[in-house]
């Protein structure tokens, strides 16, 4: 199941990479006029909170785009504060990077593209270029070592110290050098003096065609000492009986089926398909159905796009559940896994990273991995959408630690080992962005 995970991943990022890109938001950053100390996708000002940064509200809202339509998203970024206009591609899993090179707002010719003005080394402090946090190389981009197998060429102002990339030697194939022959002197023929080989004109006869048919017959009697021995008769050669034929066996009939079971919906993904899906708003148990209409409410506000509205709903239907059934009950769980993924549609990933990981903890102790690792998928997702390096590391621990331990059991978390190590990816990210931000 691993490997058909992995190759059934590779393809999806091929098929990403190969799809028709969108057309880039166009991101405004003015600093003065209209919106100045603000921020605009599409002309809609960003809500930025209190004691945020405007590149982390943008990025912010940028991913959580990317996360519902399930695929990467771009912005062209018109950033006044630094006098640059700067591409970026934002991921599903919340990595970001420069989709060309930035290029400073003075002298951009027409239709966008940079007149005349070469590619900047480096961005000024203050901007977008701080909160880049690019994504890990594509398998199918890189080399045996790790290394990439291209790398992009830019252009570099005078005196400008760069990075260089080692050039590897191939190494030449032992044993497997091409024979040789040796050449020997070819003998001229003795009719006309002409070397063996030689290519003459045509003498436009031809002989007659073979039979094809025929068993072949040695017919020219053998020569003695330059005479033909006559008393020899013709020997007729024996025609070898064919050999009797190997059946080939069916491929598509003896190949292995592969596994029809389809992976199911985790984490937030399952929430979306209840909340927007066309079923019935249905509970499990008795006692529990004067939670289906404050349920068919917060489904309609999610659905209308009031999110403030559903997230009260969800916090009061939330607290009248637990009071009635438990906090534990199994209806609880479904509501408070309900209001963390409104909470990230809210964009408070903090409340929803805490939300989903108690109720992972909780999966876990009743020993239901497949709910457990949901969860933590859930709380994955809410993750990588913590901009702040050092919040991120701290919550990336907990994370991981869960995460982890899910491994070790029987379960959904160890035949997709792989999203594990992409977390473990970022935390070493964010250790490096935490880092530059100390120094």
């Amino acid at each position: 199941m691993t490997r058909l995970s992995r190759e059934k991943k590779r393809e999806q990022k091929r098929a990403a990479r190969s799809a028709p890109a969108a057309s880039p938001f166009e991101v405004r950053v003015p600093v003065d006029g209209p919106g100045a100390g603000g921020a605009s996708i599409g002309g809609v000002p960003v809500v930025v909170a209190a004691g945020e940064e405007i590149q982390q509200a943008v990025l912010g809202h940028l991913h959580r785009i990317a996360t519902a339509t399930g695929h990467s998203v771009h912005a062209t970024i018109h950033d006044d504060r630094i006098g640059y206009v700067v591409p970026l591609q934002i991921d599903p899993d919340g990595s970001s990077h420069f989709s060309a090179e930035p290029w400073a707002i003075v002298g951009v010719g027409e239709g966008g593209v940079p007149g005349g003005v070469p590619p900047v080394p480096a961005l000024p402090p203050g901007g977008f270029a701080d909160v880049v946090e690019p994504g890990p190389e594509p398998e199918d981009r890189r080399g045996a070592s790790g290394d990439p197998v291209t790398h992009r060429l830019r252009a570099v102002a005078e005196g400008e110290v760069v990075p260089t990339f080692p050039l590897r030697a191939v190494p030449e194939s032992a044993g497997e050098s091409a024979p040789t022959f040796p050449l020997h002197a070819v003998p001229e023929s003795a009719e006309g003096g002409m070397p063996l080989g030689s290519v003459q004109a045509p003498t436009g006869a031809f002989g007659p065609p073979p039979v094809m048919d025929a068993a072949p017959v040695t017919d020219v009697p053998p020569v003695m000492g330059g005479q033909p021995v006559v008393d020899v008769p013709p020997v007729a050669a024996e025609r070898a009986p064919r050999p009797a034929a190997i059946p080939i066996p069916d491929l598509a009939l003896t190949a292995p089926e592969p596994d029809p079971k389809p992976t199911p919906a985790r984490g937030f993904d399952a929430v979306a398909e209840a909340v927007l899906g066309d079923e019935p708003v249905t509970t499990d148990g008795a006692g529990t159905a004067f939670l289906i209409e404050p349920m068919v409410l917060i489904n309609e506000a999610v659905k209308a796009g009031r999110i403030e509205e559903a997230a009260g709903l969800a916090e009061r239907t939330v607290a009248d559940a637990a009071a009635s059934l438990g906090p534990e009950h199994l209806e609880v769980l479904r509501l408070r896994e309900l209001a963390a993924y409104i909470a990230y549609l809210a964009g408070d990933p903090l409340r929803s990273f805490h939300l989903s990981l108690d109720l992972a903890h909780i999966r876990h102790r009743a020993h239901d991995a497949e709910a457990a690792y949901g969860n933590v998928q859930s709380a994955a997702t809410a993750w990588r959408a913590v901009r702040d390096p050092e919040q991120g590391l701290a919550l990336g621990r907990d994370l991981i630690d869960l995460w982890t331990e899910l491994t070790t059991e029987d379960g959904p978390a160890v035949e997709d080992i792989e999203e594990l190590e992409s977390a473990r990816a970022r935390m070493g990210r964010l250790t490096e962005r935490a880092r530059k931000a100390a120094n």
